[in-house]
């Protein structure tokens, strides 16, 4: 086997730095609903949260497939273009969760910075077209299965309960968002928990190390672990970001806005799609917000989190492009 070279040591520490960041900065969107309705105490839903996002990345390959070979071609790009696109995610994320506790796409930031960067590298060639398919795939399936499936649950939801008091839809709702919330940590780790782990393996391809690309087991254990640790590190702001200030949750609300980003998310690591854990988890708690009345969702918070969401593809491929513009010049 190959011997690891600094610059390949360098870039897999740059990944796990992109997956602890994608810790503190997406994975708390599994749990900011549960932690907010006060079912589960913040040290018990992070550890829910790492343990299931851990079972989750077992779940399957498919995304961290798209990811490592998928999105750019590997054969014609470098190990410093993954390199790159980490820097860029780490730069990003951590700016938006210093500046205002905003939840970021680390999906978008990845496939972005892979674009940019690869566009430099090798040229329009470089991009692979069957997987931005997937990418548009997955915006659509954030944007509208999030916020139109917590929209109509929720409806079905207020509909069943209608006859039931408060304490007692509170109190079924209370355990049954436990179960939610695992749920989405478990599809959290099924789609996010493999973007790093295609990054990871792809470095690890591009150097050599392995023959072919494929996930390794320890790839996944090591990923998975890192990401749980950033959760526990840093999550909280934006816990406080999704799950108190975007609109006011009742255990049967984030029950609604968990399973359906669940769901959307974990049919989409089935069919191999990337798509933003952040964005389905968002859209669907303002879907749940806005089956009560429009102005329950507080869409001055929602706006600074959507401008977020818009800029991140633009901002993250220009510092993509614009970091390996400058490593191949100087």
């Amino acid at each position: 086997m190959p011997d690891i070279s600094p610059i390949l040591a360098l870039v897999l520490l740059l990944v796990l730095g992109a997956e602890f960041v994608n810790g503190w900065t997406d994975a708390p969107n599994a749990i900011a609903t549960v932690v907010s309705t006060r079912v589960l105490s913040p040290r018990k839903a992070v550890l829910m949260a790492a343990v299931l996002n851990m079972a989750g990345a077992f779940s399957g390959t498919a995304v961290a497939t798209t990811i490592g070979k998928g999105i750019v071609k590997p054969e014609v790009i470098n190990i410093q273009t993954v390199g790159i696109a980490m820097v860029t995610i780490i730069l990003w994320s951590t700016l938006a969760w210093y500046f205002g506790g905003l939840p970021t796409s680390e999906s978008h930031e990845l496939v972005a910075a892979l674009a940019g960067a690869g566009l430099v590298v090798a040229g329009p060639s470089v991009l692979i077209a069957s997987g931005w398919q997937k990418v548009a795939i997955g915006l659509l399936f954030s944007t509208f299965l999030g916020f139109l499936g917590g929209l109509s649950l929720m409806v079905a939801l207020l509909r069943l309960l209608y006859h039931r008091g408060p304490a007692t839809v509170r109190a079924i709702f209370s355990r049954a968002q436990i179960l939610s919330a695992a749920f989405m940590a478990y599809s959290h780790g099924s789609n996010d928990g493999q973007k790093f782990m295609g990054a990871f393996s792809l470095a690890l391809f591009l150097s050599g190390i392995l023959s072919e690309f494929r996930i390794p087991i320890w790839v996944i254990l090591l990923c998975a672990s890192t990401m749980g640790l950033g959760t526990a590190v840093g999550g909280w702001r934006i816990i406080r970001t999704m799950g108190l200030r975007v609109t006011h949750l009742e255990p049967v609300h984030g029950f609604a806005a968990e399973t359906a980003a669940a769901s959307a998310i974990v049919l989409a690591s089935h069919l191999g799609i990337p798509l933003s854990t952040t964005h389905t988890i968002g859209t669907a708690i303002m879907g749940v917000g806005a089956s009560r009345r429009i102005s329950a969702v507080r869409w001055g918070i929602a706006n600074d989190i959507v401008l977020t969401w818009i800029l991140t593809f633009p901002a993250c491929a220009a510092i993509g492009a614009l970091l390996a513009l400058s490593l191949k010049l100087f």
